[in-house]
């Protein structure tokens, strides 16, 4: 089943037909597709470190596209971000570590922020020069944040084992910091190919308003 018939079974149901006004339909359906969307995200953002594979580097370890789901949600709109992070970090509240679930959390700072910027700056997923630096920054600011979250739990003394015979400079900060920045790189890329194929078939707000950008940029150039 599409995700566009999923969200329409979704918004009739329980809705008699002229009920609401076409101004207020439109605007119900959106709403009903933002969280159809959200939670299919969500849904992922849980199930991908499950079933994906690692790159094991001791004592850390990286989850292939384990980020995708939110950086897919940023392409969408801030509140989605934030909802999409916001969820994943519940999921793990309940079925993992206190420290993977606190740095899923901690991913609403860079999700906010870069969807905020890609939402004032949509022209920046058309060119991939623009895009890529872009991803340095959200990667940098990604993994910064993490890596709070990882300093705390290594001085508090709740790491494993492993993590104090490699030492702080080593295990912390150039794993899961330099590593970290190489991960974000490749998820958001493989988020950036998804999210821009499906823009050929759904409307993704971001990809929408850059093709529009651009469009109106072209007519301004051929009046000029």
């Amino acid at each position: 089943m599409c995700l566009d018939t999923l969200y329409k079974i979704l918004y009739n149901e329980g809705h008699r037909e002229g009920v609401l006004t076409p101004r207020l339909r439109r605007k119900k359906m959106k709403s009903v597709r933002q969280l159809t969307i959200s939670a299919l995200l969500i849904a992922m953002g849980i199930i991908i470190p499950m079933v994906m594979p690692r790159v094991t580097v001791p004592p850390a370890s990286f989850t292939l596209a384990s980020h995708v789901p939110v950086f897919i949600a940023m392409f969408f709109s801030p509140a989605m971000a934030v909802l999409v992070s916001l969820g994943t970090a519940f999921g793990f509240f309940l079925s993992s570590t206190p420290i993977i679930a606190l740095r899923a959390l901690s991913h609403v700072v860079f999700a906010v922020i870069g969807a905020i910027y890609l939402q004032k700056r949509p022209t920046t997923v058309l060119s991939q020069p623009k895009f890529q630096l872009f991803n340095v920054w959200i990667a940098i600011l990604h993994s910064a944040v993490e890596l709070v979250v990882v300093s705390v739990f290594f001085l508090m003394g709740n790491m494993p084992d492993t993590y104090y015979d490699q030492g702080y400079l080593y295990s912390v900060f150039l794993l899961m910091g330099i590593g970290g920045i190489i991960h974000s790189l490749v998820d958001y890329n493989i988020a950036y190919f998804l999210a821009k194929s499906l823009s050929k078939h759904f409307d993704i707000p971001v990809f929408k308003a850059a093709k529009k950008a651009e469009v109106t940029e072209d007519t301004k150039a051929r009046l000029a």
